[in-house]
């Protein structure tokens, strides 16, 4: 395969292509050097990100309106999803370690997680600039790749004031059933909604 001086290959399976059939014919030094200049290896040195608390992972939900920075759907706050939990185990089951025949599908749909948009395995920051509000699926499946690299792309923020992921209606369900704070998960997720309207 003859390439044109500066020429560039618009796919990495072309390039793939093109290393191959250099080998084929005997080429290798030209496969060598497609390969480094438009293929090349570059090692990452993955940074382990931080856990982050209830309070914490708000501040994002609301800064993004709980909406899915990756797809633009609304997202819903964590505790009232596990209040529903609570209230209908048989409806709406979850499971502590997210087994998918023993957890309902809203967990991975509509749960809010955070994600860095460039991951920390590929050299991305963990600060506010480079964390988004994502659901537990696209966060699962994005894993270690970029939205480039997926053909996607990334969507405004929400507002809080126009959806706030139905933490409003959390905190009513909370106040007609004060005992439900003796679930730890949901008491954690109302402090922290409680602090985070403080702080808004």
């Amino acid at each position: 395969m003859e390439l044109e001086e500066g020429a560039q290959l618009t796919e990495h399976a072309d390039t793939i292509q093109a290393i191959g059939e250099f080998i084929l014919n005997g080429q290798s030094a030209l496969a060598r050097d497609l390969a480094r200049t438009e293929y090349p290896f570059v090692p990452q040195q993955p940074k382990k990100a931080r856990q982050y608390s209830e309070y914490q992972s708000m501040l994002v939900f609301v800064r993004d309106g709980f909406t899915d920075r990756y797809t633009g759907k609304r997202l819903v706050f964590p505790g009232l999803l596990r209040l529903l939990s609570h209230c209908l185990p048989a409806e709406f089951p979850y499971h502590p370690h997210w087994k998918v025949s023993q957890t309902h599908h809203c967990y991975w749909e509509l749960f809010p997680t955070i994600d860095h948009v460039i991951p920390l395995a590929r050299g991305g920051s963990d600060d506010d600039t480079n964390r988004v509000t994502t659901s537990m699926m696209m966060n699962t499946s994005k894993a270690h790749w970029t939205l480039e690299e997926l053909g996607g792309k990334l969507h405004p923020p929400g507002h809080s004031d126009d959806w706030n992921g139905l933490a409003d209606l959390f905190l009513k369900l909370v106040d007609q059933n004060r005992d439900v704070l003796n679930n730890d998960y949901i008491q954690r997720w109302y402090l922290a909604a409680i602090r985070a309207i403080k702080a808004g």
